[in-house]
C-alpha cells in the first residue's frame, strides 16, 4: 500500500509543487491498453521494476530507447509517442529560466528548479494577492487592505509603487527572449500579474481540473483520474498557508481552497470506482486536517481507508468526527457520514484491486433486476439511512394508523405522501422514525433519510445537495451525477420508478425545499416532517397532513414512566401528573424533565420493589421535589440537560422564533401579555397597534409556524410553554406600552 499511496503525493526528485511530467501519463496509457505492469514491461523488453519506477516518478529521465520500446508496446499514436520522447531531451527543461510563482501552500518563487528568496513581508503580500487575482487586476483598495490590514499610513501610495518596483525586479527576465517572463503591469483599475497560467501553480491546477471535468463527461474515467491526481500534486497546503489572515481569507483564496476540496472529492469517488481506494487516502487525510468539519471528506476517508483494509482506522475517523461535531456544534454526523460508517460496520465496501490489475471496475446489478444501459448500475447494499429511534414510544395510535396508509395493500388507498407537522419538541421525528423502523419490511429496496435542516443552527440543505446524496446512495457513480438540479431530479425519479423505497424528508423548511425530492413513484412512500403547515403540498401534491399536538395525560404519564421507571410514577401518581401537566404534554420537555430526575439519582429506584412504607418514604424526595422546583421561577431554564446544548426546550423554540420576520416576532412577544387564554384578530390589532388586516396576516404566519394555536374560529392563543418563552422575550418598555393600549381598549369596551 505504501507504494500505491505515494502516487498521490509529489514524486521524489520533483521540485516543490511541480508534478512529475510523464509518469502518471505513461501509467494512464498503459491502463488504457489494458496491460499490467508485467505484461507491458515484457513487451518493451525492460524489467517490471524499471517500469514501476518510471511510472512513480523515481526515474526522472528514462532513456529515449526505453520510451520508444514502451510506445511500441502500448500501441501509441505518433503524437503520443512524440510527447513521451520529448521527456528525454537533454539540457535544461523548457522554461527553466523563467520564474514560477507558487501559492498552493506557503508562497514560493522559483526560477526553473532554483528557489528565489522573497524576504520582505510586504513584497510577499503583494505577490500573493496578484497571484490570487490572476489573470485579473488587483485594485488599489485591495492592495492597500492586504498590505496594511490595520490601516494604511499617509505615504501608502508611494509605498505601493516601491513594492511594485521590487516585484518587477524580482521577476526580471531570465529566460528566452521570445518567451517573456511574468511582469507586474499597471492597468486603469489597478495592477495585474501578466503571465501565462503555466507560470502559476494555481493556473496549472485549474487547467488539470478543467481537463478532468471534460474527461468525466466521457467514458474514460481513468483519464479523468490521472488528471485529478496530477492536479492535486500541486498542493503543498492551504492557499498562501504562511500569509496573514487578510490574504488567506481573501475570497479568491477561499474559492481556490474550495476547488481543491471538490477535486479531492471527485478524486476519491473515482478511486473507489476504479477499485484503487488506497491511492486517495493520503490526499483525504491531509485535507481533513485543514477541513476538520467537512463531512464529505470524512465520508470518503472512511470508505477509502476501509476499502484499503484499514477498517479500524476508518472507524476512528468516524468517532473523531462525531465527537468534534458534538463538541463544536452540538450536532450529529449527517446522512453521508452515517452511511459510510454503516457500510464499514456491515463490510459493504469497495474492493481494492491487485496493484497491477487493469480495466474498469464494474458493479453487478441487484439479483433479479437488470440495469438498463443508460442507467448506472447500483452498487453495494440497499440504503438503510434511518437514524436510531428514541428507544421508547407511547401513544399516537391514531397518527400511526394514518402513516400505515402508506403501506396499504390497496394502492388506491395510499396517499402520495404524508406530511407530519407540529410545534417544536412535539415529537414529529420520533414518531416518523419509530413508524419507519417498524415498517422496514415493506421497503425492500431501502430507506433514504435526510435532515433538511429547515430549522437548525446550520444552513438549510439545498435540494441539489440532497439529490446528490440520494443519487450516490442509490449507486450512481460520481461521473454520472448531473450538475443541473432538474437533470438530477429526473435521474432520481428514474432510479426510483420501479423500487419499493421509503423516503423520509425530516425538518423541512417549506414546500419548495422538498418538491424536487418527491419521486412520484407509486411504490415509494414519502414522509415529510416540518414545523410549517406545508399547505402548498396539500393543495398541489395531494399530501395528507398529520398534525401533532401535546400528549394526553395518560400518554404523558407513560412517557415519563418509560424514562424514570413505571414504579416511580406509580409511587407518586399525583406528582407525575403534575409534572407532565407542567411540561404542557410536550414530549421534549417530559423527556428532559425525566432525564434530569434520573440523573439526580434520588434513590427511588431502590424502593420500586420495596414495601409500601418504603415507597411512601421515597415519595417526598422524588418526582414531587422535582415538580416543585420546576413550578418555581425560570421553568424553561430548568428544562435543559446539563452539558447538552441541544436538549433544551428554549433552544428548540429559538430556532422557530428566529426564522420569523421582525413584525411576526413582535406579535409573538406581545401575545404573552394577554390577560386571558386567547384573543380575536381585532384584539391582536389593538395589542400591536396595527390594522386588522396586518394582525390577521401576522397571526396566520405564527399559526403556520405552530407558534400560536387557533383555539376556536377567529381566536388565537399560546401553548403553556410557548407562553413562558414569549414572556421571557418581551422587554419592559414594550410590555408597558402594550398594556396601556390594552387598558384603553378595555375602557372603551366597558363604556356605555
Amino acid at each position: 500500500m505504501a507504494e500505491r499511496t505515494s502516487t498521490t503525493g509529489p514524486a521524489r526528485g520533483c521540485p516543490a509543487g511541480e508534478p512529475d511530467p510523464f509518469g502518471p501519463r505513461l501509467r494512464s496509457l498503459r491502463r488504457r491498453a489494458g496491460l499490467s505492469q508485467e505484461a507491458a514491461a515484457a513487451r518493451a523488453g525492460i524489467s517490471t521494476r524499471a517500469l514501476r519506477d518510471i511510472e512513480h516518478g523515481r526515474v526522472r529521465r528514462p532513456q529515449s530507447r526505453t520510451l520508444r520500446h514502451l510506445a511500441g508496446a502500448l500501441g501509441l499514436t505518433d503524437g503520443e509517442r512524440a510527447d513521451l520522447l520529448a521527456a528525454t531531451r537533454t539540457g535544461p527543461p523548457r522554461g527553466a529560466g523563467r520564474p514560477r510563482l507558487l501559492i498552493l501552500g506557503p508562497l514560493a518563487l522559483q526560477r526553473g528548479r532554483t528557489p528565489l528568496p522573497v524576504t520582505g513581508p510586504m513584497l510577499r503580500r503583494l505577490l500573493g494577492l496578484l497571484a490570487l487575482k490572476h489573470p485579473g487586476p488587483a485594485t488599489p483598495l485591495e492592495i492597500t487592505d492586504v498590505l496594511w490590514p490595520a490601516g494604511p499610513p499617509d505615504s501608502h501610495q508611494s509605498l505601493v509603487h516601491t513594492y511594485v518596483s521590487q516585484a518587477r525586479r524580482l521577476l526580471a527576465p531570465g529566460g528566452p527572449a521570445n518567451d517573456p517572463p511574468p511582469a507586474v503591469v499597471r492597468t486603469p483599475t489597478g495592477y495585474l500579474l501578466a503571465a501565462p497560467r503555466s507560470r502559476l501553480d494555481l493556473g496549472h491546477f485549474d487547467e488539470l481540473l478543467d481537463r478532468a471535468d471534460r474527461a468525466h463527461r466521457t467514458p474514460d474515467r481513468a483519464a479523468a483520474y490521472e488528471s485529478l491526481t496530477q492536479a492535486l500534486r500541486w498542493w503543498r497546503g492551504p492557499v498562501l498557508a504562511d500569509a496573514d489572515p487578510a490574504l488567506r481569507q481573501h475570497p479568491a483564496a477561499v474559492a481556490a481552497n474550495g476547488r481543491r476540496v471538490r477535486a479531492a472529492l471527485l478524486h476519491a469517488d473515482t478511486a473507489l470506482l476504479l477499485r484503487r481506494p488506497e491511492e486517495a487516502v493520503p490526499v483525504l487525510a491531509d485535507l481533513v486536517t485543514t477541513e476538520p468539519l467537512h463531512e464529505g471528506l470524512h465520508a470518503r476517508l472512511i470508505l477509502t481507508l476501509a476499502g484499503s483494509g484499514e477498517q479500524a482506522a476508518a472507524l476512528r475517523v468516524f468517532t473523531r468526527l462525531r465527537d468534534r461535531l458534538d463538541g463544536d456544534l452540538g450536532v450529529t454526523p449527517g446522512a453521508e457520514v452515517r452511511d459510510a460508517h454503516l457500510r464499514v460496520l456491515r463490510r459493504h465496501l469497495p474492493l481494492a484491486r491487485q496493484p497491477d490489475d487493469a480495466g474498469p471496475a464494474t458493479h453487478p446489478a441487484p439479483a433479479g433486476r437488470t440495469a438498463p444501459a443508460d442507467r448506472p448500475a447500483p452498487a453495494g447494499p440497499p440504503p438503510a439511512q434511518l437514524p436510531a429511534g428514541t428507544g421508547t414510544h407511547v401513544g399516537r395510535h391514531r397518527q400511526l394508523r394514518v402513516l400505515d396508509t402508506l403501506v396499504a395493500p390497496d394502492p388506491a388507498r395510499r396517499p402520495p405522501l404524508v406530511v407530519v407537522v407540529g410545534p417544536p419538541g412535539i415529537g414529529k421525528t420520533a414518531l416518523v422514525t419509530h413508524w419507519a423502523h417498524t415498517r422496514r419490511e415493506h421497503f425492500g429496496d431501502g430507506q433514504l433519510f435526510v435532515d433538511l435542516r429547515g430549522h437548525s443552527r446550520l444552513p438549510a440543505l439545498r435540494p441539489a445537495d440532497v439529490l446528490a446524496q440520494f443519487l450516490r446512495a442509490l449507486g450512481t457513480p460520481p461521473d454520472h451525477l448531473p450538475a443541473d438540479e432538474d437533470e438530477a431530479a429526473a435521474l432520481y425519479r428514474t432510479l426510483l420508478a420501479d423500487r419499493h423505497m421509503l423516503i423520509v424528508l425530516d425538518n423541512a423548511r417549506d414546500a419548495e425545499q422538498v418538491r424536487p425530492l418527491i419521486p412520484g413513484a407509486r411504490d415509494c412512500a414519502v414522509v415529510i416532517t416540518s414545523r410549517s403547515r406545508l399547505a402548498g403540498l396539500v393543495a398541489d401534491n395531494g399530501a395528507r397532513r398529520l398534525s401533532l399536538d401535546a400528549l394526553d395525560p395518560d400518554e404523558a404519564g407513560r412517557l415519563l414512566g418509560s424514562i424514570v421507571g413505571d414504579c416511580r410514577v406509580a409511587a407518586e401518581p399525583d406528582a407525575a401528573r403534575g409534572l407532565a401537566r407542567l411540561c404542557g404534554g410536550l414530549p421534549l420537555a417530559i423527556r428532559i424533565a425525566g432525564a434530569n430526575l434520573v440523573a439526580r439519582d434520588t434513590g427511588i429506584a431502590d424502593h420500586c420493589g420495596g414495601s409500601a412504607g418504603d415507597r411512601g418514604a421515597a415519595r417526598d424526595t422524588g418526582i414531587a421535589d422535582h415538580y416543585a422546583e420546576l413550578a418555581g421561577d425560570d421553568l424553561l431554564g430548568r428544562l435543559r440537560v446539563e452539558g447538552d446544548g441541544r436538549s433544551t426546550v428554549r433552544a428548540a423554540y429559538d430556532l422557530s422564533y428566529r426564522a420569523l420576520p421582525a413584525d411576526a416576532r413582535r406579535m409573538f412577544r406581545l401575545l404573552s401579555l394577554l390577560p386571558g387564554p386567547d384573543l380575536t384578530v381585532d384584539g391582536a390589532a389593538a395589542l400591536a397597534d396595527s390594522t386588522t388586516a396586518e394582525a390577521a396576516g401576522l397571526l396566520a404566519s405564527l399559526a403556520d409556524a405552530h407558534l400560536v394555536r387557533e383555539r376556536a374560529a377567529g381566536r388565537f392563543g399560546l401553548h403553556g410553554l410557548l407562553h413562558c418563552y414569549a414572556r421571557e422575550l418581551v422587554g419592559e418598555e414594550e410590555a408597558h406600552t402594550a398594556r396601556q393600549r390594552l387598558s384603553r381598549l378595555t375602557d372603551r369596551t366597558a363604556s356605555p
